[in-house]
């Protein structure tokens, strides 16, 4: 059978010195939310829908002059770096479209840089097939909340450091879809790459496949950023 195209959705890569790749302010500007003397938390949670927690040491948030917003972050765990989230890379809107070309525009410049998170989906039209449910819950199991699906761990809590798995309805987040769309998402985060660099991107998209091939019995082709 042919693998089944998945995508990346979310990609987050950390940085030493990532401010220096927005420097044209025609292009770029940076705003502060929390730093030295500055703590704005109500103004993450409007453009982004989340809280500052507490292990983010510092907060800021990259405006393009496209009009796209994305979230810089430097966690306690580690101070010395910066991260950026580029997060709906595969949506089907206009958003998306201009992410991936923010991300094809800077990529060059980031090849040294470590890997934080990839989020990769597939996407199904109607249900998302029972056997691959089945599988995925052998070693997990089922939690709910609101429309989305999460596939835990016995041990795990809130969050995996290595594979958050989930599950839900892609066309009641997004209504530029017609059709029944189901969406299966494996988010790998930074404890899964171990410091992999964005150079060794391929390396990492094998061993991906491989991880949701056997949690889900899936076999997948990822389709590169």
């Amino acid at each position: 059978m042919k693998p089944r195209v998945a995508n990346c959705d979310s990609f987050n890569f950390s940085s030493g010195n990532l401010e220096v790749m927005f420097l044209d302010k025609r292009k770029y500007s940076i705003e502060v939310v929390k730093s030295v003397g500055v703590f704005e938390p109500q103004r993450w949670l409007e453009l982004f829908g989340k809280k500052l927690t507490r292990n983010i040491i510092e907060a800021k948030i990259l405006h393009t002059h496209t009009g796209l917003t994305l979230s810089i972050k430097r966690y306690a765990s580690s101070p010395h770096k910066q991260t950026l989230e580029f997060a709906g890379l595969h949506g089907y809107t206009d958003k998306s479209k201009l992410l991936r070309e923010l991300l094809n525009e800077s990529w060059e410049h980031m090849q040294d840089d470590v890997i934080a998170r990839i989020d990769v989906a597939i996407d199904f039209k109607g249900k998302i097939p029972l056997r691959m449910t089945k599988a995925l819950r052998k070693n997990r199991r089922l939690f709910q909340w609101k429309n989305t699906s999460y596939m835990k761990t016995e041990k795990e809590k809130r969050s995996n450091h290595k594979i958050n798995i989930l599950m839900y309805p892609k066309h009641k987040k997004d209504n530029h879809l017609d059709d029944e769309v189901e969406r299966l998402e494996f988010s790998f985060r930074g404890a899964y790459f171990n410091k992999v660099q964005i150079n060794n991107i391929d390396e990492a998209y094998k061993k991906m496949q491989k991880t949701i091939k056997r949690l889900a019995g899936l076999e997948v082709d990822i389709f590169p950023l």
